[in-house]
């Protein structure tokens, strides 16, 4: 093929590009590793993010004060969106249902008889704003009428460690840790709610007979199931005297026993707690 050009010319070079501006610099070094960072790590970690305070989250149970229907080490299943729904008034909790919340400033960091509390609790709903609560020989009382905890005092009765005679058995607040001053009986303030531990030994669970009742705007959400083992053992003993302890933790006091069974279940609200309105 014939050449366009003279004997002994070559063709010009092309034009230099012009320098990259400002903004294409700025893409180069920086949104382009952003978009990677947002691919790969930043979008599922802000997806996680908004899925566990807005969807569902698991909550580890951590100690006894729910024996026997939640264990040390169990997972719960938490939906998120309640709390939310709640403290924007679009939600009610019912007498009944497990609360996890965050423990009152006062009770944060304070040692309960040698054991050092939570930054999150994990109690029943027992009565909510304008409910006259009373506790007598252990016996829980809401505006008058006595709850059937049938199975809870069963277990402890077993256990041989029901209390029946301490302060905070008839009482429905005590000051033995001197936060609430001691009442016989104690009216739940509108927005609060008064929550309780299934343990029902002597010094079994620290709640709002000792630190008062909680404020709504401070629950992190219900627990609706246990996801969490697969398998437990069926039964568990509780050894009330070594419980007393202050030196050990309160579920080094519980032994297994039994053959193993399913741990997955769901935490209906009792229908013992719905008793008439005042």
């Amino acid at each position: 093929m014939t050449s366009p050009y003279l004997p002994g010319h070559r063709p010009l070079p092309p034009p230099a590009p012009p320098p990259p501006s400002r903004m294409q610099v700025w893409s180069r070094r920086v949104a382009g590793p952003l978009r990677a960072a947002w691919r790969g790590w930043i979008g599922p970690a802000v997806f996680a993010l908004i899925f566990t305070q807005f969807g569902w989250t698991v909550v580890k149970v951590d100690g006894t004060s729910m024996m026997p229907t939640l264990r040390h080490g169990e997972r719960v299943l938490i939906p998120r969106y309640e709390s939310w729904l709640a403290r924007a008034g679009r939600h009610t909790y019912h007498r009944g249902d497990i609360l996890v919340f965050h423990a009152p400033p006062r009770v944060a960091d304070h040692d309960f008889f040698g054991y050092r509390t939570r930054q999150y609790l994990i109690k029943r709903l027992v009565a909510v704003g304008g409910d006259r609560v009373e506790m007598r020989r252990g016996v829980l009382t809401v505006n008058g009428v006595p709850v059937d905890e049938t199975p809870i005092r069963t277990y402890w009765a077993a256990q041989d460690c029901l209390d029946t005679d301490s302060v905070i058995a008839n009482h429905a607040q005590s000051d033995m840790q001197g936060f609430v001053p001691t009442r016989t009986a104690f009216t739940v303030p509108a927005g609060q709610l008064f929550v309780m531990g299934d343990n029902r030994s002597e010094r079994g669970s620290e709640d709002s007979r000792v630190f008062g009742s909680v404020p709504i705007r401070d629950v992190a959400g219900r627990a609706a199931a246990v996801v969490w083992p697969l398998r437990r053992t069926e039964h568990l003993d509780y050894n009330c005297a070594l419980a007393k302890y202050v030196l050990m933790e309160p579920e080094q006091a519980v032994t297994p026993r039994g053959p193993l069974v399913a741990a997955p279940r769901p935490l209906p609200a009792p229908a013992a707690y719905q008793h008439p309105s005042r």
